[in-house]
């Protein structure tokens, strides 16, 4: 599937995984087991998560801990395949 399907498919897709003040650390588990379920899975990034990093930083992180493709970030949501 191209990155453009990807990210048409993420459209329609709801966010299943948070990232809080606790971190990435705290929801590689969860991501990497919602990862085998499904094609896509929608990460937000709250504010507490954020401090002074951006969210691009935070996915290209949690994609790299979990293995997966980052497939976009737009505004503090990313997409991981």
């Amino acid at each position: 599937m191209t990155d453009q399907q990807l990210r048409k498919q993420a459209h329609d897709t709801d966010v299943t995984v948070w990232v809080g003040k606790s971190g990435i650390d705290a929801v590689t588990g969860e991501l990497s087991d919602q990862l085998q379920d499904r094609e896509l899975v929608k990460v937000k990034f709250l504010r507490a998560a954020r401090g002074g990093t951006n969210t691009d930083e935070l996915a290209a992180e949690l994609a790299d801990a979990v293995d997966a493709e980052l497939v976009e970030t737009r505004g503090n949501t990313a997409v991981l395949h």
